[in-house]
């Protein structure tokens, strides 16, 4: 596996043979559900000895209709990560989508995620790499997986060595994605560690409705071939009652669906290793 990071020392008691997990909910609706969740994961990481980072979206700033739910409120969202991150003791990351918010964000957040649409934004790399976080960049849809070493030379170059990609598809017609899992290796030969966003990659967008559909009966499928490829970690989306949730919910995992997955996984990891 790559080094996944510095600031990130709650992970070095983990296995470093496994993968690394980032999962949480698409984005933060409450305290006490952004715990629950957190906690859930937290104990069954622990268990499997898998390196987890907690997720949740302070903002979604990226909505097909204006009366979509975009979020708690800034400073509100951004405390609860930083009470998870300090009080269960795990590093936390969020998406940003302009210079300000990097710079906000950082002082809650332990990973800066750069959401796909915005992955060339040159001003958005660059005030993330300054803040000195890790800084995860999420693969266009539209880019082929060469053409990220760009985005990844953006922040290194900015003295900020500590940089991760994610793919998350590639846009195939107008209203679906496929993952064309050679990029993994493909991304790999910049030596920064690659994941693989099971949930996002699944999206079925540009719906008639302006509600983003998805397929979140093949997160296993998509799941199982990233470990087999060699994916130095997973991004995987869940909630408690997808259906329920105020984002996202056509692609999320259930939550109480988490663990047998990751049991699953570990199997491939360690046929492979």
């Amino acid at each position: 596996m790559n080094d996944i990071g510095q600031g990130l020392e709650n992970l070095k008691h983990l296995d470093e043979n496994n993968f690394f997990l980032i999962a949480g909910p698409c984005v933060i609706e409450g305290e006490q559900m952004a715990f629950d969740i957190a906690g859930t994961i937290q104990e069954i990481a622990n268990r499997l000895k898998i390196p987890f980072i907690f997720k949740g979206s302070y903002k979604k700033a990226n909505r097909s209709r204006l009366d979509s739910f975009t979020g708690i409120g800034d400073e509100k969202a951004l405390t609860i990560l930083s009470n998870i991150k300090n009080k269960l003791l795990i590093p936390v990351t969020t998406d940003v989508h302009t210079a300000a918010e990097a710079k906000q964000a950082a002082q809650f957040v332990d990973v800066l995620q750069i959401p796909a649409f915005l992955c060339r934004q040159t001003e958005l790399l660059v005030a993330a790499a300054n803040t000195g976080k890790t800084v995860n960049i999420k693969k266009g849809q539209f880019l082929s997986p060469q053409a990220m070493q760009f985005a990844v030379d953006k922040v290194m170059q900015s003295d900020n060595p500590t940089v991760w990609l994610t793919e998350r598809g590639t846009m195939f017609g107008y209203q679906d994605l496929v993952v064309d899992f050679r990029g993994i290796v493909q991304m790999q030969q910049f030596n920064v560690p690659v994941i693989v966003d099971c949930t996002h990659s699944l999206q079925q967008p540009n719906q008639s409705s302006g509600v983003t559909g998805g397929q979140p009966q093949l997160i296993e499928t998509i799941a199982k071939a990233a470990i087999a490829v060699g994916a130095d970690g997973l991004f995987i989306e869940t909630h408690p009652k997808p259906t329920k949730a105020k984002s996202d919910g056509a692609n999320m995992l259930p939550l109480n669906q988490l663990e047998n997955l990751l049991e699953k996984l570990l199997r491939i990891r360690k046929a492979i290793i």
